[in-house]
């Protein structure tokens, strides 16, 4: 007995010192040992200004109120608030003290350079397709492309003993685990792949999470990947050729036209991509901007997910008749507050304001999007520094909960729309969730 007790008691001793050096060991990068520059080369520094513009660091790493790359931005997490870090060059209050492997084991490995564990919502989990040389870039920017600013970093809101970053290490190794793409011969289909699933980790926010807040998928070798996902009050729309909620109806031209104006005949961005339009993708160049159209538009829709494509439906116009729609809930409500601008045939002012007919919020399952730009409105779109003249102004002051979901119920039941009914309770809901100034512009500078 007393002998099994002691080899039981040795297993636990191993385990215990096992799982303690994992949790704690410094992952290796390709950079150890490497000699830096004491001065990188200006196109070096350049190409590590796109690269940022590519992953759109700014954006979260930075506030209208703060310095650029200084951190603050508040994000939202079941367990709590964090917020972004402050990643200029200040030796005291940023990465200032980072050597070229400690930048790349924060980059693609999740490890700050005192060994802490960073939250996921550092998109490391795609940052480890990044290449060496965009890296290097990326490194060099920072370290002499960008003031540095003494901000103090702010501690999450997660209370103890939620706030333990040991345990990322056993999540990184479940769900970290990424690959490179290969596409063959096809060197567009390669860079627009490598520009989705890498630097410009778009599956962060369009492709679901488990339990775990784990994207399910970290590349198109599951039809998860980019299949569309609920993320802080909205609904980031698939991004898979799923001709309701995704970009089945969408050309290549299309995409190119999107990202690089903000707007095109289907779409104007809104939410969290207002930001990454303004901050990030505008300033691609027109090549990438194609590959990324190109690798879009190879990965497949989910017909039995998706349904049925949506099909113009003109009964609503009769609908909306005055003899009519006042026994129609909501659709006094459009009228009155919705249709000078959408048009009563729901088809929008192409390409300034969208259309509600056949919108992806108004297919979809989830209506957090439609309930959200309702209530808070959406960002002005920032082109080449002009800010656009036409915007989704907030409802929520003007409408209650009740006939906000009257008139979404309406929107997203009209022209063939069957999005599903929205209840005044969901948008309750929303209302204490989301801030007005959500739909503020951010558009922030890089230097």
């Amino acid at each position: 007995m007393k002998k099994t007790l002691r080899m039981a008691l040795v297993v636990i001793v191993v385990v215990a010192a096992g799982l303690a050096w994992f949790v704690t060991r410094t992952p290796a990068s390709v950079f150890d040992g490497v000699a830096e520059a004491d001065a990188p080369s200006a196109d070096l520094v350049r190409q590590g200004e796109y690269v940022a513009r590519l992953g759109d660091c700014v954006a979260c790493h930075g506030t209208p109120a703060s310095k650029p790359f200084a951190g603050g931005l508040q994000m939202g997490t079941p367990l709590g608030a964090i917020f972004t870090t402050n990643i200029t060059p200040d030796e005291q209050t940023g990465i200032g003290r980072y050597t070229l492997a400690d930048f790349d084991r924060a980059m693609r490995h999740g490890v700050a350079r005192d060994g802490h564990r960073l939250y996921p919502a550092m998109p490391y989990p795609s940052y480890q397709k990044m290449s060496d040389d965009d890296i290097r870039a990326l490194y060099a920017f920072f370290m002499h492309g960008v003031p540095a600013v003494a901000a103090q970093n702010r501690p999450t809101d997660i209370p103890w003993p939620l706030n333990m970053r040991w345990p990322l290490a056993l999540w990184n190794a479940v769900f970290a685990r990424s690959s490179d793409y290969q596409a063959g011969s096809d060197a567009l289909l390669q860079r627009g792949a490598y520009i989705v699933q890498g630097a410009g980790h778009c599956g962060s926010c369009h492709t679901p999470r488990g339990l775990a807040m784990n994207e399910k998928a970290l590349d198109e070798r599951s039809p998860l990947y980019l299949s569309g996902a609920l993320l802080d009050g909205w609904y980031a729309p698939s991004l898979r050729n799923d001709p309701n909620t995704g970009l089945g109806r969408w050309s290549e031209e299309d995409i190119h036209a999107f990202l690089k104006n903000g707007r095109n005949q289907h779409a104007v961005v809104t939410g969290s991509m207002a930001d990454a339009f303004n901050n990030s993708t505008q300033f691609m160049s027109d090549d990438d901007l194609e590959a990324i159209a190109h690798y879009l538009k190879s990965l497949p829709g989910d017909p039995q997910r998706d349904g049925a494509p949506w099909q113009y439906d003109e009964r609503t116009l009769g609908q909306l008749a005055v003899g009519n729609r006042q026994q129609i809930a909501g659709a006094e409500t459009f009228v009155a507050k919705c249709s000078f601008c959408h048009g009563a045939d729901g088809r929008g002012q192409n390409p300034w304001i969208p259309p509600l007919a056949g919108a992806a919020s108004s297919l979809a399952e989830h209506n957090d999007s439609s309930i959200n730009v309702t209530l808070n409105g959406s960002p002005r779109v920032v082109a080449q520094g002009i800010p656009d003249s036409y915007r989704m102004p907030p409802y929520r002051a003007q409408l209650s909960d009740q006939e906000i979901a009257d008139v979404l119920s309406f929107v997203r039941s009209a022209w063939g729309n069957h999005g599903g009914a929205v209840s005044a309770e969901e948008v309750k809901t929303l209302r204490g969730h989301t801030d007005p100034a959500s739909s503020e512009v951010r558009v922030l500078q890089m230097r």
